[in-house]
């Protein structure tokens, strides 16, 4: 299993919609990639994606511009790495000879776990609220 950067950048922008969420303000591209610096071309791609899964919401014109389709704290790390890059563990497929069935077990198991334990991770667990919040070195 490697997350891919695909997968953190969505965490990442998300986050910053969620520090946005309640307020009248709507994320807009390049906010959201100069403040988590991912490129803005990469990012119109993973907000499409997001869109598509129902995790971000999006207005167009000049006022226009996205936003988390519910709270935070209901959407789960497990549904933003599903909707980007589908399930955080995959298996080959191939579980052939003596071993395989038992060795398939064990992946279906931690898989089990890895999903379990993404399902309990929420948006809100990444969110920056205050500049107190931010390190400096």
């Amino acid at each position: 299993m490697k997350i891919s950067v695909k997968v953190d950048y969505a965490c990442r922008v998300l986050a910053e919609m969620a520090r946005l969420q309640g307020s009248a303000e709507l994320a807009q591209i390049d906010h959201l990639a100069k403040t988590e610096a991912v490129p803005a071309n990469f990012l119109a791609q993973i907000l499409s994606e997001l869109r598509n899964g129902g995790l971000v919401t999006s207005k167009r014109g000049i006022q226009g511009g996205y936003a988390l389709a519910r709270p935070a704290d209901q959407i789960s790390l497990y549904e933003i790495v599903k909707t980007i890059d589908g399930d955080l563990l995959e298996l080959s497929g191939n579980h052939k000879g003596r071993s395989g069935a038992r060795i398939k077990d064990a992946w279906l198991a931690l898989r089990d776990t890895l999903d379990a334990q993404a399902k309990r991770i929420t948006l809100d667990t990444f969110v920056i609220k205050e500049t107190s919040d931010m390190y400096h070195i």
